[in-house]
């Protein structure tokens, strides 16, 4: 481990091997052997690398998670028994619970996160199972847990592991910590009827991260799970079904409605506020351009023209950008851009002069000679996309009152069942390794890896100025899985076991085995200006 060997009797635990290598640490919640992940109380494997997972780790946290919400689950069917509950989106360092029907109190939230304190005190260890399909049925079924009952139908294999705990049984596709002590820092706050589920962070592993309130970003996700709801779909196993139903094209065109009149309602206000500029940005794969180019759409109904620009273009010459201290260049912070330079031109339009909007190329790594003249005309409206658009150095000394800000996101409203929710960082994941292997010939390896970089600058660049959004536009849709699943599978099925990669992709390959792989013939119904287009091909919003 980390270039040392360690000796330990043949047949020891995982958990003795990290105890002779780091301590009795309760920060390590796992290792990770090649592209497999071993629990603390399973045997290792022999003569072996292992790697601890923590906090530190997204597998690590993924794990930490999952314990820590079977603990909150046992303390619900003891203070809320017979309730269902429902495990749905992130908040900050934590995720939003609900109990569906009459709305939890403060003080029943209270005694909820009591009941969680005295389980993890007791540090009662969770027992795995090897379970079959059809037992898991029965005890799901008599349980009342109908959403689980559902998904095993689709299940493509005959057993699985099972962990018990104080007389209730779960599953929660993957790996858990060996008992409920190694998950005792948390915390419940509040939320609209119910409350988040706050789970501690890297950075600070001993106390449970702040409860941050981002009420647009909720509304927009409120607003998804409420069309799930009316769309009856909040479940994969809701999704497979209406497939099996043949009703798979009705529910595309209900989708895509959904988000042609979000995006009108957007434009409506850019128009009645009389704005002139309109600031777009979002994280990687969340569908900027595409939403871009359909807002201008929409924008010329209303009687204005719109003019798209990319951010991109403001790139500085990759051999002149600043460097971090150990000579790496960090890609994602918004000093890679010719910010002075946006601001003057954008001052110029409004003022009615013309500028010359450069022109970067990324095969060269620099700007081209010339660029594109623009000029706005008095009613005219400028679209500027890009990661960085609501950062507050790019509009520092311009107008606000003529500034319309839209944040978009992929905001996964589709769990897997009530209690295991899909993370939209997966989704947004599975998006750009369809995009990157379409459109660029990038292997899903070379993706993945370049993924924790990018997720790594998004919190640092992007996700902090998302309040400060006019609007904010959900682009995920309610069917894109099954579409993703037909165009990454076998992608992902072809990183090799020796791939550091390896791990995250079976993940990925494991969430997308619960859907039915849509039917080939169905992708015809995805109109050519869908936000989906933007990553399986076939978009045209950029075609005369």
């Amino acid at each position: 481990m980390d270039g040392r060997e360690i000796s330990v009797p043949e047949g020891s635990t995982v958990a003795r091997c990290m105890a002779e290598a780091c301590g009795d640490s309760r920060r390590v919640l796992a290792a990770q052997c090649g592209g497999q992940v071993l629990e603390l109380g399973d045997t290792a494997p022999g003569s072996c690398a292992l790697k601890p997972l923590t906090l530190r780790d997204d597998e690590g946290r993924r794990i930490y998670e999952r314990s820590l919400r079977f603990v909150m689950l046992l303390a619900l069917r003891r203070t809320q028994p017979g309730r269902q509950v429902r495990i749905e989106y992130s908040v900050g360092h934590g995720v939003f619970v609900r109990l569906p029907g009459a709305p939890l109190t403060p003080e029943q939230v209270a005694q909820t996160e009591r009941t969680m304190r005295e389980l993890t005190a007791q540090d009662l260890p969770f027992e795995k199972k090897t379970w079959q399909k059809e037992d898991a049925v029965q005890y799901f079924a008599a349980d009342g847990q109908e959403d689980k009952v559902a998904l095993l139908r689709y299940r493509p294999f005959s057993f699985f592991r099972m962990y018990g705990c104080g007389g209730m049984w779960e599953y929660f596709y993957g790996a858990m910590a060996p008992s409920t002590g190694y998950v005792s820092v948390f915390a419940l706050h509040p939320h609209e009827g119910g409350f988040v589920l706050l789970l501690p962070t890297a950075e600070q592993p001993d106390t449970p991260a702040a409860y941050v309130d981002r009420p647009k970003h909720l509304q927009v996700f409120s607003q998804s799970a409420r069309w799930c709801e009316i769309l009856g779909v909040l479940n994969a196993a809701d999704l497979n079904d209406l497939m099996a139903r043949h009703q798979m094209r009705a529910f595309i065109r209900v989708n895509e409605a959904l988000h042609d009149k979000a995006i009108a309602t957007i434009a409506d206000q850019i128009v009645a506020g009389g704005k002139r500029i309109v600031l777009v940005a979002g994280p990687s794969s969340s569908g900027k351009t595409t939403f871009a180019g359909r807002l201008g759409i929409h924008l010329r109904v209303l009687g204005r023209r719109a003019v798209q620009v990319s951010l991109d273009n403001y790139y500085l010459d990759r051999d002149t950008l600043p460097r971090e201290a150990d000579g790496s260049v960090d890609l994602e912070s918004i000093h890679t851009l010719d910010v002075p330079l946006l601001r003057r031109q954008l001052q110029q339009l409004l003022e009615g002069g013309q500028v010359e909007v450069p022109r970067f190329s990324f095969v060269r790594g620099r700007r081209e000679e010339t660029g594109d003249r623009l000029r706005l005309g008095p009613e005219d409206i400028i679209i500027i996309e890009g990661i960085h658009g609501l950062n507050p150095l790019l509009s520092e000394g311009l107008p606000q009152t003529v500034i319309h800000r839209v944040f978009v996101s992929a905001l996964t409203c589709i769990n897997l069942d009530d209690h295991n929710r899909i993370r939209t960082t997966d989704v947004r994941l599975l998006r750009r390794i369809v995009r990157d292997h379409q459109f660029r010939g990038t292997m899903p390896e070379e993706t993945l890896a370049m993924w924790p970089s990018v997720r790594r600058g998004e919190e640092a660049w992007i996700f902090p100025w998302q309040e400060q959004a006019d609007s904010v536009f959900n682009t995920a849709l309610h069917y894109e899985l099954p579409v993703l699943k037909y165009f990454a599978s076998a992608l992902l099925r072809e990183v090799p076991p020796d791939c550091p990669q390896y791990l995250l992709a079976r993940r990925l390959c494991k969430t997308l085995n619960y859907f039915s792989a849509i039917d080939p013939g169905m992708l015809d119904e995805i109109p050519p200006l869908s936000l989906e287009r933007e990553f399986i091909g076939g978009c045209t919003i950029d075609k005369a």
